[in-house]
């Protein structure tokens, strides 16, 4: 006795030539493993994944212009004021750039998007070139002068490109990190 095969093959909605047994635990559609995304709550398709991504992007237009300005606004004011403390530097900058995020989060209220919080750091990076490349020309131009010079004007240079990094990193962590 010959036992028939009951169970229908089912295809991948977006490989129509794979063979899968998965399915969407949201909208039932069939997905290959290429397909499915891992979420808490089991296996989805990419089209339910983006569906439910877009639905936490919450910020408007303005929120992009309005955010980007003070966020390199304050970047420019925080540069200024790091030239000034030199090896101090280390500990401000973080700092610079918790207050960047929070008074852009002050701003956005509860909007969100990650597109601007990206953005936003593209902003602050901006924000604190204007001190970074004045003080890059100072060290060009004192390599005309004498070797001593370049050196002397290096250390202030570091600490520019580390108040720079030091900012974008702790503002994007911050705006994208989960707050507590």
């Amino acid at each position: 006795m010959a036992t028939e095969d009951t169970t229908t093959k089912l295809f991948c909605s977006r490989h129509p030539n794979r063979e899968t047994l998965l399915r969407c635990n949201r909208c039932e559609k069939p997905i290959c493993s290429e397909c499915a995304v891992l979420t808490p709550t089991g296996y989805r398709c990419v089209d339910c994944v983006r569906s439910q991504q877009k639905s936490f992007e919450t910020a408007q237009w303005y929120d992009y212009p309005l955010s980007m300005g003070i966020a390199g606004v304050l970047s420019f004011i925080g540069s200024y004021l790091v030239s000034l403390l030199g090896f101090f530097t280390i500990f401000v900058a973080p700092i610079v750039g918790v207050v960047i995020a929070e008074a852009v989060r002050m701003v956005l209220r509860r909007r969100r998007s990650p597109r601007l919080f990206r953005w936003v750091t593209v902003a602050a990076v901006v924000g604190s070139l204007p001190i970074l490349l004045t003080t890059l020309l100072g060290v060009i131009f004192r390599m005309q002068v004498s070797d001593a010079a370049v050196i002397t004007g290096l250390l202030p240079l570091v600490w520019r490109v580390l108040y720079t990094f030091l900012v974008a990193s702790s503002l994007y962590y911050r705006l994208t990190g989960i707050r507590i």
